[in-house]
């Protein structure tokens, strides 16, 4: 499969600039696994702005959600 990091880039919600992996999911996503992190995109945009992408942030959001 071929990455297209131009569409991935209209599509990506993260608001950290200047990222060096936007539209390069697959390093974004391996950069925050390392952090012990998830990737800002999976997460709502209020909480995605205060850049707090650990998994009990995650947790705590998707758990009080219906």
């Amino acid at each position: 499969m071929e990455c297209n990091i131009e569409t991935n880039k209209e599509k990506c919600t993260c608001t950290y600039e200047p990222c060096e992996r936007k539209g390069k999911c697959c390093e974004c996503i391996v950069h925050h696994r390392e952090q012990g992190e998830l990737p800002g995109c999976l997460f709502p945009p209020e909480i995605e702005k205060t850049y707090d992408r650990s998994i009990a942030r995650f947790v705590e959001v998707f758990s009080t959600r219906r």
